[in-house]
């Protein structure tokens, strides 16, 4: 039986092999269909930009919240040593 990882990428390899027939096999010229890919390539490398952004403005503040929380578990740990006198 075929391990996960090896059914996504024999799944990306036939994508791969698809989009590459679908390419040949398109009724544009070649001149149209890079400018085609050209176009598509910077409307999805913009949005994976602002995507990256957002993510990693999110991971910022997922990591502000949980060293608030660490800090937070300090001070009433130490309480807690305070108040049974260790």
């Amino acid at each position: 039986m075929a391990k996960n990882g090896e059914k996504w990428l024999w799944f990306f390899i036939g994508a791969a092999l698809g989009a590459g027939v679908g390419l040949l096999y398109a009724p544009q010229s070649g001149e149209e269909t890079r400018r085609y890919l050209r176009k598509k390539a910077v409307d999805v490398g913009g949005t994976l930009s602002e995507t990256g952004e957002r993510v990693l403005e999110k991971g910022r503040d997922i990591y502000k919240k949980g060293a608030q929380v660490a800090s937070e578990a300090a001070d009433l740990l130490e309480r807690g040593r305070k108040a049974v006198g260790v």
